[in-house]
């Protein structure tokens, strides 16, 4: 049996594998529709998400980073059914409850939640340092986490590890995931060097762009990187070209762009 990775579009990504169907950050607004992102701001999209709530197929989990209208929007919030398993921040998870999603699973850093089927397999969702600015300034948005999961399947499958980067900035809590996970098969890195608007010159930079994407993929080697979280609103500032650019200038391997809509196969060849 083999698994598949898919690109939705924005951090939006469908991981199936060892019998387990799980979504990463739901974002499902189409183009031209605006995301709420805090503090008075707002983006519009500029493309189209691959699938729609609508069409998706039974999840066993959704794997949420944090709580922004470009990771779990309102078609999610409306289209997603109310007993779904969501594994994300405590912040998040609290007004998760207060919206009716009555499985919302809060962790903190370095905190594990497993979830088990009748066959024996096994995945572990377990959070990740994340910071979402620099400094003083996590305080204007909220709490990040990055994420591990960790497969343990029956039968002809092996186990695979995926690292979700969340919306982080480099930061050296970072050099923990490494010495905890020294042998990840896939990372999912959120990129878009994403500036929020304001009295900070070109903008308050909150997540990462190619310099520091590269960065990270110095210090943590997946087997395989896929670059999402790019391209999809205006805040973007830092196109993927940015990271290929770094990943080739540093002499860096196993990245692989995707388009939103392609499946790339798990475990990666």
């Amino acid at each position: 049996m083999t698994g598949h990775l898919t690109w939705i579009g924005t951090a939006t990504t469908l991981l199936e594998y060892g019998g387990f169907t799980v979504l990463t950050d739901p974002n499902f607004l189409h183009r031209g529709e605006r995301a709420y992102l805090g503090k008075g701001l707002w983006s519009k999209r500029s493309s189209e998400p691959s699938l729609q709530v609508g069409e998706l197929p039974p999840l066993d989990a959704v794997v949420l980073s944090h709580l922004h209208g470009d990771h779990f929007d309102r078609r999610a919030r409306h289209g997603l059914p109310k007993d779904t398993l969501i594994v994300t921040t405590r912040q998040a998870a609290r007004r998760l409850r207060l919206w009716g999603f009555v499985n919302a699973v809060a962790l903190g850093t370095w905190d594990s939640h497993e979830l088990a089927r009748s066959d024996g397999s096994r995945l572990t969702v377990t959070a990740a340092p994340g910071r979402h600015a620099p400094g003083v300034l996590q305080g204007l948005l909220p709490p990040v986490m990055g994420s591990v999961l960790s497969y343990a399947p029956t039968g002809d499958d092996v186990p695979l590890e995926v690292y979700l980067t969340g919306d982080t900035l480099m930061h050296d809590d970072l050099r923990e995931v490494p010495q905890r996970h020294p042998h990840l098969d896939v990372g999912l890195w959120h990129l878009g060097g994403t500036r929020i608007p304001g009295a900070f010159g070109l903008g308050l930079l909150v997540t990462m762009d190619g310099r520091q994407g590269a960065d990270l993929l110095e210090l943590v080697r997946p087997q395989r990187t896929v670059p999402i979280h790019h391209g999809d609103y205006p805040v973007f500032r830092s196109p993927v070209t940015d990271f290929l650019a770094e990943v080739e200038q540093r002499g860096l391997t196993g990245v692989r762009p995707v388009e939103r809509g392609q499946r790339l196969p798990l475990p990666p060849p």
